[in-house]
């Protein structure tokens, strides 16, 4: 009787639906660092993240030390986990990274890395 209800125990377990876990999209790394100095007027930006990433969804945009906003250009032919851009012409000063990303599992995650250039 015991064997009976474990079995029974067992296939309606069985029978429960399991979602796959998701997650919001982790910054496993950056370039440039948060906080760091880059010398040199250009950056080739990069992040990269625990999950795939959509990166016709995702959004980078760097903020001058004026206050002014800037789009950047997401490259299109990177590794399914990496967002990157490349910028030119900074001048010395505070800059803020601004990044928002489409995660593979349906979320939005965004963050900011400040940096300076020297």
């Amino acid at each position: 009787m015991q064997l009976r209800r474990l079995i029974m125990a067992a296939a309606l377990i069985a029978m429960v639906p399991v979602r796959e876990a998701s997650a919001h999209a982790i910054l496993f790394e950056a370039t440039p660092t948060r906080n760091s100095i880059v010398n040199g007027s250009s950056v080739a930006v990069k992040l990269r993240f625990n999950v795939r990433i959509d990166p016709g969804r995702s959004r980078l945009a760097l903020v001058y030390p004026g206050g002014s906003l800037h789009a950047l250009q997401v490259k299109q032919q990177q590794p399914a986990d990496v967002v990157a851009a490349d910028v030119s012409d900074l001048g010395p000063g505070h800059y803020d990274l601004k990044w928002q990303v489409l995660a593979s599992d349906g979320h939005m995650t965004q963050g900011d890395i400040p940096f300076a250039v020297k």
